[in-house]
């Protein structure tokens, strides 16, 4: 090769990464094609996602994940791999990680997050994260939910002006409580990308309209007190500090862990959410995977709020770039440990942490939708340090030992199917077997709860030894596998999110009283 010609491929080259530069930063969001009045609706997602796909077609590629309730393709980009197949991604040995937006489909920040950060990757910005990492982004996970538009979806939020989607999908079931009941294909879509996927790290973004305060977003690591414990320690001993106090030092923003001010007297306190795995990050984090949910403040504008979790995003991912192979190893490490013999939790009760904290509470001024002239809130720029209490964790309650093995009769197929669909390994006895086991010897139930076309429930009861001959066909779960914490939370009997709270046995248990499913006697 000549030198002229060298000199002429390199200039080719330098032509077209420059092309596809400008072709990637002429994109823009509706948001910022509508100076922040609009958000995205289905079709400008589809259509951004497939533009930036276009503008760096040899890292961006597109697939989707499954469909909607009402037929709807959920998109989703796969950035840092040869192509967006499973054993592609898999095949790359990099830290896996899964950024999802609009879960509730008012909350429309992580959408536009998303896909400005989309923008990026294709503009060739944030290249040295894809060394390390490759990026799984879902924009739209509620993509039925985000067409519900209309002016005041989310009460006294500041905008988007125009409007915004529903929380709940077309079936009326809120996404982010059907991580373990699995009701809707949104979420058995989901569970799916998670089996067939495993990424190492996922970031769920929310919008929260709750406690008038000073953070720009609040944010929580998994809340369930099974969760492996060294990795909701990494999560907040230093990776969730060092993104606040980067942020801090660069913005001058405040973030922290997600709470709304609750109670009175004594009980007064800055207090999380809900334990159970049925929300998104305390499901993976059941998962032996680290899980973080983001929160923009409702009242701040729509366009701070997006600025909001789009700087997050970033920081997150820095800090697992650098940190890429300690947070792969200490996935494996999670998936490798035998929890077998020990005592998990099945309820928990929030805990009050050691010392008081100081908690920057905030103001609002009222404003009129210049639409309807509904009343919005919009942050003042206010910040009343107070020290208060702080219930941002979980006490775990009626703990209980996990077993060898569970063993299922082959009738019970609603359970196995759902056992399946959330990735719990299982083999079938080839023959009759004569096993030492435990039933759980019923001797009551937890009174009923309406929710979501469900009547929650839990069993009262113990376990008690026994021998039992298993026939041929019995499905056998071996506890010492990865998804074993999750196992364990979905079959035993007296589980707060389980088979039996969501009626997934109640025509298997009837008027009896023992439990259709044993296990084995340790």
């Amino acid at each position: 090769m000549t030198k002229l010609v060298a000199i002429t491929m390199v200039l080719l080259m330098i032509t077209a990464a420059a092309h596809a530069q400008s072709a990637a930063t002429a994109l823009q969001t509706r948001p910022e094609r509508t100076n922040f009045n609009e958000t995205s609706h289905y079709d400008d997602v589809m259509a951004f996602m497939a533009g930036a796909a276009k503008a760096a077609p040899k890292l961006i590629h597109l697939t989707t994940f499954g469909k909607s309730f009402e037929g709807r393709s959920l998109p989703l980009a796969i950035v840092g791999a040869k192509d967006a197949t499973p054993a592609a991604v898999r095949r790359t040995g990099k830290l896996r990680v899964y950024i999802q937006g609009n879960i509730h489909a008012g909350e429309v920040e992580g959408k536009e997050s998303a896909q400005m950060l989309l923008r990026e990757l294709a503009e060739g910005i944030h290249a040295d994260w894809l060394k390390s990492m490759v990026l799984i982004i879902a924009p739209i996970y509620n993509a039925d939910g985000n067409e519900k538009f209309a002016l005041n979806n989310r009460g006294r939020q500041h905008g988007p002006m125009a409007g915004q989607g529903q929380r709940p999908n077309a079936q009326g079931f809120d996404l982010n409580r059907d991580q373990m009941k699995l009701d809707s294909p949104e979420a058995r879509a989901f569970v799916k990308l998670l089996n067939d996927y495993d990424p190492h790290v996922s970031m769920d973004l929310h919008t929260t309209n709750g406690t008038r305060h000073a953070y720009y977003l609040t944010y929580s690591p998994p809340l369930n007190p099974a969760t492996d414990l060294p990795i909701v320690n990494l999560l907040r001993s230093d990776w969730l500090p060092s993104v606040t106090k980067t942020i801090k030092t660069k913005y001058g923003w405040d973030y922290y862990y997600y709470g709304n001010l609750e109670g009175r007297g004594d009980d007064r306190g800055w207090k999380t959410f809900d334990s159970r795995p049925r929300f998104n990050n305390n499901y993976i984090g059941l998962r032996n995977r680290f899980a973080i949910l983001s929160e923009a403040y409702a009242y701040a504008t729509f366009e701070d709020r997006i600025k909001a979790t789009s700087r997050f995003v970033e920081e997150v991912l820095n800090y697992a770039n650098a940190h890429a192979a300690g947070i792969r190893k200490a996935t494996e490490a999670a998936d490798r440990q035998t929890i077998v013999g020990s005592k998990l939790p099945l309820h928990a009760e929030l805990e009050r942490s050691g010392q008081d904290v100081e908690i920057l509470l905030g103001d609002v001024v009222e404003e009129k939708n210049p639409n309807d002239g509904h009343i919005m809130d919009r942050r003042a720029d206010v910040r009343k340090p107070e020290r208060m209490p702080e219930y941002g964790t979980f006490k775990g309650t009626d703990a209980e030992r996990v077993p060898s093995f569970y063993y299922l009769p082959p009738r019970l197929t609603a359970a196995i199917d759902h056992l399946r669909a959330h990735g719990i390994q299982m083999t079938t006895l080839a023959r009759t077997a004569t096993v030492a086991i435990e039933e759980f010897q019923i001797s009551g139930s937890d009174a009923a709860r309406e929710f979501q076309g469900h009547k929650e429930r839990s069993l009262k009861g113990s376990w008690v030894a026994a021998e039992s001959q298993l026939p041929a066909g019995t499905i056998r779960i071996d506890m010492n596998q990865p998804l074993a914490r999750l196992a364990f939370y979905l079959i035993e009997p007296r589980s707060d999110d389980g088979l039996v709270n969501w009626n997934i046995l109640d025509e298997a248990i009837g008027e009896s009283k023992v439990y259709p499913i044993v296990r084995s006697r340790n």
